[in-house]
């Protein structure tokens, strides 16, 4: 077993607008960001005779999730990136975000990343956390094995 630090994820997002940072230094949350894929790889199917079929699907869709503080100033860096990307379909959907873990080797690669809405913001006797949504064409994803090369 090794030590995990959220200090050694790189990430960004590139696309109209801006190139941000979005990893550690960021003003990411506890909670920090999600990858999460959109379908099964796999479809089973069993015959009458019990015989089985597995379909190989290609969807490599999915859901990438933000979480930054309210006070991360990168909250208003993606809010621009967003209104801008929204105004026209010539825009939207170009975003690439990369996800990067150094000490593990990790490395995801999120392409034709589109924003899923504004996240909703929260005035609250404590500092609130957004959610930033990103609908995801293609995830790309290599986990490590924990011992980068030096």
């Amino acid at each position: 077993m090794a030590t995990y630090s959220f200090l050694n994820v790189q990430a960004a997002i590139v696309g109209p607008g801006g190139a941000l940072n979005i990893g550690s230094g960021a003003g990411v949350a506890d909670e920090g960001l999600t990858i999460t894929m959109s379908g099964d790889k796999d479809t089973q199917v069993v015959g009458a005779d019990g015989s089985v079929m597995h379909t190989l699907n290609a969807d490599k869709s999915g859901m990438l999730t933000l979480r930054l503080l309210k006070t991360s100033p990168t909250n208003a860096q993606l809010s621009l990136m967003y209104a801008l990307q929204t105004v026209s379909s010539a825009l939207h959907g170009l975003n690439v975000i990369t996800v990067r873990d150094s000490a593990r080797g990790d490395v995801t690669t999120c392409r034709q990343v589109a924003f899923r809405k504004q996240p909703p913001v929260t005035y609250t006797k404590a500092g609130a956390v957004l959610e930033w949504e990103f609908n995801v064409g293609i995830i790309d994803q290599l986990l490590g094995t924990g011992t980068p090369s030096l």
